[in-house]
């Protein structure tokens, strides 16, 4: 039985649809059958991140909704096949899933994959609730920003069903020389989260260089590439130590 993340966000910008592609990419270079499916709708970008660019004919609401199979819906990763994308609908004359509808699809999800994340969109919409309510776990990607930790509290408090040691924090975008400037660290992150730390994303001026060429971070061995991988080995159960920034 496959196993559903959310992964959430207060803002927007925190990183969260990177975290979703990159860490799915390194899940299936480690060699676990995963699925990443793209919630924001309509502004979808995951595809995006995953050099997947414009790939996918049917999306989400398509095959919660009966229109299609799961199977006929997403698209392989053509550099990693244990890697599946389910994109999100784009423009208009879409209707959302209802949430029964989504339980639905998580469950065959569950059926076929290893592990499933799910990128939310920013906020605590409707969106987000169709991303979440389903779930069996959850990952808050924040930054070190003020706006974005205070954010990460209410977000937490949306998410009080999941039972302990299903939440997650991920702190992103993080940049050494501006901990130091703020006379900040990673714990007041946690300390204003309340949740334990999955893992710590540096800031990588090599994110929008791989998004314009349409290639991943893994790619170009990028150094975030190197977080991410620390990240699926963690949610796979293994002891990784925190890289430094």
């Amino acid at each position: 039985m496959g196993k559903i993340i959310a992964v959430v966000s207060g803002k927007g910008g925190t990183g969260k649809t990177t975290f979703v592609a990159n860490t799915g990419l390194a899940l299936a270079a480690q060699g676990h059958r995963v699925l990443c499916v793209d919630c924001d709708m309509p502004l979808r970008n995951l595809d995006l991140a995953l050099g997947l660019s414009d790939r996918a004919l049917m999306d989400v609401s398509d095959v919660a909704q009966g229109r299609c199979d799961l199977s006929d819906a997403v698209v392989q990763h053509h550099r990693y096949p244990l890697l599946d994308l389910l994109a999100a609908p784009a423009g208009t004359g879409w209707q959302a899933p209802s949430p029964e509808q989504m339980g639905a699809l998580f469950e065959k999800i569950r059926q076929t994959y290893e592990f499933c994340l799910v990128d939310a969109p920013a906020g605590l919409g409707a969106g987000f609730r169709l991303a979440a309510d389903h779930a069996d776990s959850a990952v808050v990607v924040t930054t070190t920003d003020q706006t974005a930790l205070r954010d990460a509290q209410r977000t937490v408090m949306e998410l009080r069903r999941f039972p302990p040691g299903s939440l997650h924090l991920v702190v992103g975008r993080v940049q050494r020389r501006m901990l130091h400037a703020l006379h900040t660290n990673i714990d007041d992150a946690i300390d204003m989260a309340g949740l334990p730390l999955l893992g710590v994303v540096p800031e990588d001026s090599d994110l929008a260089y791989a998004l314009n060429k349409g290639i991943t971070l893994r790619q170009i061995n990028s150094y975030s590439a190197r977080a991410y991988e620390n990240i699926a080995r963690r949610l796979t159960g293994q002891r990784v130590p925190l890289m430094k920034i």
